[in-house]
């Protein structure tokens, strides 16, 4: 049941992506019709385009509250084709059949996250719009409905792939996604008249400025007051969300500062660890873990297992950073890190037992083809501590190692971590080969001119070869640990026998896609 598109309504809020659809319609020799603001952008176009008030024989009345409502739009949308008396009637009253209807919906959540204004936000209750939507989805059989500018890119490729028709899968497609769009867009509007925060099965739905990118949207759906409190700085983002989570899930590794325990301070970049160190106070472990990789660190998101005291916020305060967490932060600290008005200030939200949030989700979901993956998170370090190699390893190599192996694990695959006194002197991460995470370690360390010397080294994964263990002794390497488990264990095993260096195989991998 393949369709022709010859006519199309169009009438969106937002234009973004729109010129290259309206002007594959005018290719095509589609009849485009539309009203008030996406008018005059087609004509600016130099497109042609026809009033919708040509239809209705009226204009936009009630300051534009009423434009389309009218039965020569709606009957052109809900026309049954293969209905005779359908048909007769849209004769009748000469109605054109719509084949296409492009419409978006006004920023109602959007409006109500920036304004308290009432009057302002019932203005941005779209009537017209979900009605157009509605109806065009009902008539699927007929018609084609996008009611997001996301969708314009496949409705392009399908509109050339076909000669400017679209099928009956295709349609019902667009339709379901069109119901999805308006049902969130009524749960909004209800949520609001009830005084509720737009809240969902799922927790809060907050509508974000944008996704991944700006011409990505995005919401989230949680409760983010249940793991920090914000306490200074601009609306937090989808990239940052996500970074924010990355750092969580690491700090969760280790034990909340107390007065004689080490301090943590790490820096997150794109998700993946660019510095982190543990020292006696938190001024040196920023020292510590900035030294790590001073370039990653400009934009990333700072976490720390400990109190900011002035000292420190004083140290962090000479970098440009976009997001800092911490338990506790001192009244002096925070006067000075609320100097930049965009930079984001988050004190997490403990359990009593624990100032380290552990509510965060402790399952992990990933939307993939048509369905979703879920798997629980990837708690704990090792399963097994065996010494594998030509000695056992000393105190402070074991130290090293369990932290080393730590910050591996949250490094993206396939990773390598390099670890000197508790501060991270080089990674490898993401790369399609273990060889290359470890070259791209070294020449990390290599260009903040750490010595590698004493230096131990963790792998997400085992050594598929000897060519690991041996670029690493080279560089100065003497302990590693791995989680083991390759058909060829014994090369590595023999090498690091044979050079007297420390080898430990957890029987743990710990793979990030």
């Amino acid at each position: 049941m393949s369709k022709k598109i010859r006519t199309a309504l169009i009438s969106v809020f937002y234009k973004d992506g729109l010129q290259p659809i309206v002007k594959l319609l005018s290719d095509l020799g589609v009849t485009i019709y539309s009203t008030g603001g996406t008018q005059k952008y087609i004509e600016d176009l130099r497109i042609p385009v026809i009033p919708v008030e040509n239809l209705t024989s009226y204009p936009s009345i009630l300051g534009g509250r009423v434009k389309t409502l009218h039965p020569s739009v709606f009957g052109g949308i809900l026309g049954r084709r293969d209905n005779e008396t359908d048909v007769k009637e849209m004769a009748q009253f000469h109605i054109p059949e719509i084949d296409l209807v492009i419409v978006d919906l006004y920023p109602f959540e959007e409006t109500v996250a920036s304004t308290n204004d009432e009057r302002l936000i019932i203005e941005k209750i779209d009537i017209g719009g979900p009605s157009m939507i509605r109806g065009a989805a009902k008539n699927f059989k007929d018609v084609t409905v996008v009611a997001s500018k996301e969708d314009y890119s496949e409705l392009g490729k399908i509109l050339r792939a076909q000669n400017g028709e679209t099928n009956l899968q295709q349609r019902k497609k667009f339709a379901a996604k069109a119901f999805d769009i308006v049902k969130r867009y009524d749960m909004a509007i209800s949520n609001y008249f009830r005084g509720e925060n737009n809240v969902t099965d799922q927790g809060q739905i907050k509508t974000l400025r944008y996704g991944e990118n700006p011409h990505q949207q995005a919401s989230f759906r949680g409760n983010l007051d249940e793991i920090f409190t914000q306490l200074h700085g601009k609306e937090i983002s989808y990239n940052n969300l996500v970074d924010i989570d990355a750092a969580i899930q690491l700090i969760r590794e280790f034990p909340i500062a107390s007065e004689n325990s080490l301090r943590t301070l790490a820096i997150i970049k794109h998700t993946n660890v660019c510095g982190v160190a543990s020292r006696d106070t938190t001024v040196d472990a920023w020292k510590r873990a900035l030294a790590g990789d001073p370039e990653s660190a400009f934009g990333g998101v700072l976490i720390t297992n400990s109190l900011i005291d002035q000292e420190t916020a004083s140290a962090i305060n000479e970098i440009f950073f976009e997001v800092l967490l911490a338990p506790v932060f001192e009244k002096t600290a925070l006067e000075i890190l609320q100097s930049k008005k965009n930079r984001i200030l988050l004190q997490m939200q403990p359990k009593e037992e624990d100032p380290i949030p552990q509510n965060v989700v402790m399952e992990m979901h990933k939307s993939l083809l048509n369905g979703e993956l879920i798997q629980t998170i990837d708690e704990g370090n090792f399963l097994e501590w065996k010494e594998q190699g030509g000695r056992n390893t000393t105190a402070e190599e074991k130290e090293d190692l369990v932290f080393a192996n730590l910050v591996c694990k949250h490094l993206k695959s396939n990773a390598i971590a390099l670890v000197k006194d508790k501060q991270l002197l080089g990674k490898g991460c993401g790369q399609t080969s273990r060889i290359d995470a470890l070259r791209q370690s070294i020449e990390k360390a290599k260009q903040f001119n750490f010595d590698l010397k004493g230096a131990v080294l963790a792998s997400d994964a085992f050594f598929p070869f000897n060519d690991c263990v041996k670029m690493g002794h080279e560089a100065g390497i003497k302990a590693f640990i791995q989680p083991g488990g390759s058909v060829r264990d014994k090369d590595s095993i023999d090498y690091c026998k044979e050079n007297n260096l420390a080898m430990v195989m957890t029987g743990m991998r710990h793979f990030r896609h």
